[in-house]
C-alpha cells in the first residue's frame, strides 16, 4: 500500500458513467476534487464541491477549451516524484500542489469518426490533447499517482480506498497505469487509422472506409483465458473489440465456461442463423451445419433441423435468430447440446433449460463484421466478409427446364446454407430444410456422394446447392442419382456446357448465380 493518502484528484471525463458516485465517495474520503468544463458542472449540479482547473493553474480555460490542463501546475503536480528531494523543492518553489489521482477518459473520437458525413473540422476538434497528456503523465508516475481511465474500475477503487484510509496499493496503481497506456495507444491508433482515410486534395474530406488501410492497427482487450485451445496441449484466450456486440462480447446466462471450440462453433451457428428473417435453427458440429431449417416457430425450426441428422446433432451448438421461447426450449432440452445462442432467452424458456447445468446459454447482440482476418506466417491476410446476397438479376436458368416455384424457393434456401459449409460443399435441401450436407472434401463429386450418404430424410425431390462450379458432369450425375431435381451453382467452368448438357439429359433444372462461396 502506498504510504501517501490520496489528497487531490483531477476529474475530466467525456463518458460520465458512474462519475458522480465515484466523486461522492472521494469527497467522503476528504479528497479535494478539481475538474473542467462539463464534468465540473455535473458534479456541482449533483451537490459535490469541486474546484475549477483555472483555480489550480491561475490561468483561464482558453481557445474554446483547447487549452485547459496543459499547464506546469497540472503536469508538475502529477509528474513530480515524491521521494525525490529536488522534485519536491522544485514544486514547492513554484507553488505546485501534488495531484495524486487523475480520472480521465477521452473525447469520443471513434464515435465521431464513425458518423456518416462527418466533416474534417469536426474530426480534428475531437482529437483530445490534454486528456492523453494527463493520462500519460499519471501513468508514467504510477509510483505516486493513480490514473483511472475506465468507469468499470470506479467501484473497486473506491472500495480499496475506503478500506485503506484513502490509499491505493502499488499493484493497483500499476494495473491502472498499464490500462492507461493501452487506452492512449488505442486512441492514437484510431486517430491514425481515420486520418489515413482523409483525401489528399485541398478539401480534406473523409473517404469511404471500403478500401483496406495502408497500416492495419488492431486493439483488443482480453475477455478471458480459456482452458485450452483446439486441443489440450494448446493455450488460448478470447479478446474483445470493446463494442459490446458480437460473440466475443456475448452474455452467458448459464453453464460451464466456453471452450475455444465452443466459441468457434458458436460463431458459425450465429452467422448462419443471421442469413434468415423467418424463424430458423442452425445446428453446428465442427463449424459445419449438420441440420438447418426454417419454421413457423423456433420449436418447429429446431425439430426440422434435428431431423436432418440427429446423430451428428448430439453434442452440437445451436444458433437461432429470434428470442428463444418456452416451446423451443422444451424441445431443445430433450437433446444434449453444448451451447445455445440466441438474441434473447424469454424468462419462461430459462427454467426449461436450467436443469442442464453444463449447457451454456449465450445471448448475442448482432455485430456484422466487414472484414475477415487470417494468420499466415510472417503476416496476416485481410478480406471483405462474404456478405454478398443474391439479387434476382444474378439468377440465370441455363437448362431447358425451368425450376418450379417450389424448387426455386428450395434452391435459394440451400444456397444460403451452402455458403456456411466448408469447401468443397454440396447441400441437399427441400422445403426450407436441409436433407444432406457434404462438407470439406478434396473432390466435389465426393461431397455429392457424402451429402447423399449422410441423408436421413428421403432425398427424392430435393434440390442441391454447390458453393463453386462443377468441373465435370460427374457431380451432376451423382446428384441426379441421389434423387435431386434441381441445382444451383456459380457456373464458370470451362466445361460448363458439358455440365449443362448432362443436366438436360437427366431432366434437371439448373441455375447459375455467377457468385462463388468458397469457405476454407
Amino acid at each position: 500500500m502506498s504510504s501517501t493518502k490520496i489528497q487531490r484528484a483531477i476529474l475530466s471525463v467525456t463518458d460520465k458513467t458512474g462519475l458522480v458516485e465515484l466523486a461522492r465517495k472521494l469527497a467522503e474520503l476528504k479528497v479535494e476534487l478539481i475538474s473542467t468544463g462539463g464534468t465540473a458542472r455535473l458534479l456541482r449540479d449533483s451537490g459535490i464541491s469541486v474546484k475549477d482547473i483555472s483555480e489550480l493553474t491561475g490561468f483561464p480555460e482558453m481557445l474554446d477549451g483547447r487549452v485547459k490542463t496543459l499547464h506546469p501546475k497540472v503536469h508538475g503536480g502529477i509528474l513530480h516524484q515524491r521521494a525525490n528531494a529536488s522534485h519536491r523543492n522544485a514544486v514547492a518553489e513554484h507553488g505546485i500542489q501534488a495531484i495524486d489521482m487523475v480520472v480521465v477518459n477521452l473525447y469520443a473520437f471513434e464515435k465521431t469518426a464513425a458518423r456518416p458525413g462527418v466533416k474534417f473540422d469536426e474530426l480534428v476538434e475531437n482529437i483530445d490533447i490534454g486528456g492523453p497528456s494527463m493520462i500519460r503523465s499519471a501513468a508514467k508516475n504510477f509510483e505516486d499517482v493513480a490514473v483511472v481511465t475506465a468507469p468499470d474500475d470506479y467501484e473497486a477503487i473506491a472500495d480499496e480506498m475506503s478500506r485503506s484510509g484513502g490509499k491505493l496499493s502499488k499493484m493497483t496503481r500499476w494495473k491502472l497505469a498499464q490500462k492507461a497506456f493501452a487506452t492512449t495507444a488505442a486512441y492514437d491508433s484510431a486517430i491514425a487509422s481515420t486520418l489515413e482515410r482523409i483525401g489528399t486534395d485541398e478539401h480534406l474530406e473523409v473517404q469511404s472506409s471500403s478500401d483496406f488501410p495502408q497500416n492495419l492497427r488492431l486493439f483488443f482487450n482480453k475477455v478471458m483465458d480459456l482452458r485450452y485451445g483446439e486441443n489440450p496441449h494448446q493455450k488460448a484466450a478470447m479478446y474483445s473489440d470493446g463494442s459490446g456486440a458480437g460473440v466475443a462480447n456475448a452474455r452467458q446466462l448459464q453453464g460451464k465456461e466456453l471452450s475455444y471450440n465452443n466459441i468457434v462453433d458458436l460463431q458459425a451457428a450465429w452467422d448462419l442463423a443471421q442469413e434468415f428473417d423467418e424463424p430458423v435453427c442452425a445446428i453446428i458440429k465442427h463449424t459445419n451445419p449438420c441440420g438447418t431449417a426454417v419454421g413457423k416457430t423456433l420449436a418447429e425450426a429446431f425439430t426440422r433441423a434435428l431431423a436432418c441428422d440427429p446423430v451428428s446433432a448430439f453434442g452440437g451448438v445451436i444458433g437461432v435468430n429470434q428470442p428463444l421461447d418456452e416451446a423451443a426450449a422444451d424441445e431443445m432440452a430433450k437433446l444434449f447440446v453444448e451451447v445455445i445462442a440466441a438474441p434473447r432467452f424469454d424468462e419462461a424458456a430459462k427454467p426449461k433449460l436450467s436443469a442442464k447445468k453444463n449447457l451454456r446459454l449465450v445471448e448475442i447482440a448482432n455485430a456484422p463484421q466487414p472484414w475477415v482476418l487470417k494468420n499466415v506466417s510472417g503476416g496476416i491476410l485481410l478480406q471483405d466478409a462474404d456478405l454478398r446476397p443474391l439479387a434476382q438479376s444474378d439468377l440465370k436458368v441455363v437448362t431447358k427446364r425451368e425450376p418450379t416455384p417450389e424448387e426455386r424457393r428450395a434452391l435459394l434456401f440451400a444456397w444460403k446454407i451452402c455458403k456456411h459449409v466448408k469447401s468443397n460443399a454440396i447441400v441437399y435441401a427441400r422445403g426450407g430444410q436441409t436433407v444432406g450436407v457434404g462438407a470439406g472434401q478434396m473432390s466435389r463429386v465426393d461431397s455429392c456422394k457424402i451429402g447423399a450418404m449422410k441423408a436421413v430424410l428421403p432425398l427424392k425431390g430435393t434440390v442441391a446447392a454447390s458453393d463453386a462450379f462443377f468441373p465435370f458432369p460427374d457431380g451432376i450425375e451423382e446428384i441426379a442419382k441421389a434423387g435431386a431435381t434441381a441445382i444451383i451453382q456459380p457456373g464458370g467452368s470451362v466445361r460448363d456446357q458439358e455440365v449443362i448438357d448432362a443436366a438436360d439429359r437427366l431432366g434437371i433444372a439448373m441455375i447459375f448465380t455467377g457468385v462463388r462461396h468458397f469457405r476454407h
